[in-house]
């Protein structure tokens, strides 16, 4: 096993910012219903306004040296059955030498951005709350992860990645944290490699198997006699609501994913609505600027492979079942309740299917936490990982003080 690591500068060609100038000058848009606002999709006026900034004076060298302050690597990973794949990640160590490893996984349309605000919260030594070491890579296929391009990448093999990429670092026992796709991932994760490696691993992502008798008699009971929460009653409503009418696009990435794949690699007002949408749908009310969406949907325009690849997670998870069955690890479980998530299941089902030790409601927030509400999301971090937190002490040796 390679354990150097090799550090890694964002460096766009110019050639590329003039395919992008190009291609952005040549924009043709289409017509739009009056009124429309959002219930089409992303309004008119939005995206032509986004376009303009971007075409004329979003300066992506700017935003490119800021990422850049991050600090990244790639590293050539050997898998059992895809061989090597040349994986990107963020890995910030704490000054604390028994600071906890954390591995941070995004999830779609998201990326190692997610990760930026987060850093200087987890890694800050600190005698009051723990410090992280923080490893935050970058899914295959997305931003400078080289793409799997062999079929049937599945949860499993992520798994296997992120567990050997720690390895790798040195950390043969850690925690996970992660939402969206993170979570699938992360909990797969935790059932092949804990409680031996993973120790234990943290959500914003509150979504489970359904609860059932066989599976879960007391919870089930629980279930049936308690009422729904505040909390609980709006986040049913508004996943019922987003799969009525928010999820088209998962559908098409499940089952076609190379034929919307064209439109998304070929124009950068492609990617820029189809992610645009997303950002503002599924955040709550955060006040995105427009170099904040442009940086975000230019990591996927600028990617190593595209940003069509970036979509069959969505296909391989699906064929395989990943999606609808999770696997149930053992290790303790934290969960962060953010009241404009998109998928929230009731307490008791997430409680019937995983070992929680850890729960925190929030009154701001939405699928984005780390980039929305960063300080509450670390506040959490340090709360179930603390000295009088549920999992203090669970990774030997590194208590975070």
């Amino acid at each position: 096993m390679d354990f150097a690591e090799y550090p890694f500068q964002i460096s766009v060609t110019e050639d590329e910012l003039v395919l992008l100038q190009r291609k952005l000058d040549a924009v043709r848009f289409p017509d739009e219903i009056e009124q429309a606002e959002w219930a089409y999709g992303a309004p008119l006026a939005d995206i032509q306004r986004l376009v303009e900034r971007w075409r004329t004076t979003y300066d992506w060298r700017l935003h490119e040296r800021a990422l850049n302050k991050m600090p990244m690597f790639t590293k050539d990973i050997i898998l059992d059955d895809f061989g090597t794949l040349n994986l990107h990640y963020i890995h910030q160590k704490s000054t604390n030498n028994n600071a906890i490893p954390l591995l941070f996984v995004h999830g779609w349309p998201g990326s190692f951005i997610e990760v930026q605000k987060l850093l200087p919260l987890l890694t800050e030594s600190n005698p009051v709350y723990p410090s992280f070491h923080v490893v935050a890579p970058s899914l295959p296929g997305f931003a400078w992860s080289q793409p799997a391009l062999k079929k049937g990448f599945q949860g499993k093999h992520y798994a296997e990645l992120f567990h050997k990429l720690m390895l790798s670092l040195g950390y043969a026992e850690y925690v996970t944290q992660g939402g969206d796709w993170g979570h699938r991932l992360t909990r797969t994760l935790a059932y092949k490699y804990g409680p031996t490696h993973v120790k234990a691993s943290h959500t914003n992502f509150p979504i489970a198997n359904s609860i059932t008798f066989l599976r879960s008699p007391i919870q089930y009971i629980r279930h049936l006699a308690t009422p729904y929460t505040r909390l609980e009653s709006e986040g049913i409503a508004r996943f019922d609501k987003f799969m009525r009418v928010g999820s088209g696009y998962s559908e098409e990435q499940s089952t076609m994913p190379q034929t919307l794949g064209y439109s998304l690699a070929d124009s950068p007002v492609g990617p820029l609505s189809w992610i645009y949408e997303k950002l503002v749908d599924w955040s709550d009310a955060y006040p995105w600027t427009d170099d904040e969406v442009l940086s975000w949907v230019s990591i996927y325009w600028f990617s190593r492979a595209g940003p069509a690849a970036s979509l069959r997670i969505y296909y391989e998870l699906q064929k395989s079942n990943e999606v609808v069955s999770l696997p149930r690890p053992v290790v303790p479980f934290g969960i962060s309740f953010f009241p404009k998530e998109i998928n929230m299941a009731p307490k008791a089902a997430i409680r019937g299917d995983l070992n929680v030790a850890f729960e925190s409601e929030h009154q701001v927030g939405g699928h984005f936490p780390a980039y929305e509400q960063p300080e509450a999301l670390a506040s959490d971090l340090r709360k179930m990982f603390g000295k009088n937190g549920p999992v203090a002490g669970v990774v030997p040796g590194r208590s975070g003080y």
